[in-house]
């Protein structure tokens, strides 16, 4: 049977998973990189970017795991860009370049809805207005019986937590403090009891934990 997936998710001490304040030049906000410089470093990031190299250890070989058995993604829209309301530019295909990591279909939540952008690789960008479980449908069907794995943003994440929809969740705590954001676990009160918890910590000092269902 199919799962859904969360991997490699960067939150911070105080439960921030994105700055405040995110723009074209700054994904993130006011966080900048500080929630992802553990995974920048992996060989997993610059294989997943058609680069050599990397780190090895724990922190690669969890950040490896993103991508065996994915057949969707869906993603919301701030994972896609930082532009809000109607769409201006049907021009601009994303922050993921040409040939994005995916390589699978990747819903895109908006109230904007758009043409799909077929790109390289085997990414295809589909924007939906949808809920969760609607849009979990299109991508169970999109996915061809593997796994889809929701992305993010946090806003995205906490709806599907909240909806329960969500069968492995792979969080990775960052000893730093944003202060400001978006939080990831605001309204999940007792979630830890639908799932068994492990967790793991690695020499650069991140937390991995990995939430599995029951």
């Amino acid at each position: 049977m199919s799962r859904v997936r969360v991997h490699n998710f960067s939150v911070s001490l105080d439960g921030f998973a994105t700055g405040d304040g995110p723009s074209f030049e700054q994904p993130f906000g006011h966080a900048a990189d500080r929630l992802h410089q553990w995974f920048f470093r992996t060989r997993a990031f610059r294989s997943m970017h058609g680069e050599s190299g990397g780190e090895t250890g724990v922190d690669d070989a969890v950040a490896h795991a993103w991508e065996p058995e994915i057949g969707a993604e869906i993603m919301g829209r701030g994972k896609f860009g930082p532009q809000t309301g109607p769409w201006a530019d049907h021009d601009w295909k994303g922050w993921w370049g040409d040939n994005p990591p995916f390589h699978t279909p990747v819903f895109v939540l908006t109230h904007h809805v758009r043409p799909s952008i077929e790109l390289e690789g085997g990414t295809t960008f589909h924007f939906l207005d949808a809920d969760p479980t609607e849009a979990l449908r299109q991508a169970h069907a999109a996915a061809g019986g593997r796994d889809v794995r929701i992305g993010g943003g946090p806003t995205t994440v906490r709806e599907f937590l909240a909806a329960d929809l969500i069968d492995h969740l792979h969080v990775v705590l960052v000893p730093i403090v944003l202060g400001r954001g978006v939080r990831l676990w605001d309204g999940l009160e007792a979630l830890e009891q639908r799932f068994a918890v492990e967790s793991v910590t690695s020499p650069h000092g991140v937390t991995h934990l990995t939430f599995t269902r029951d």
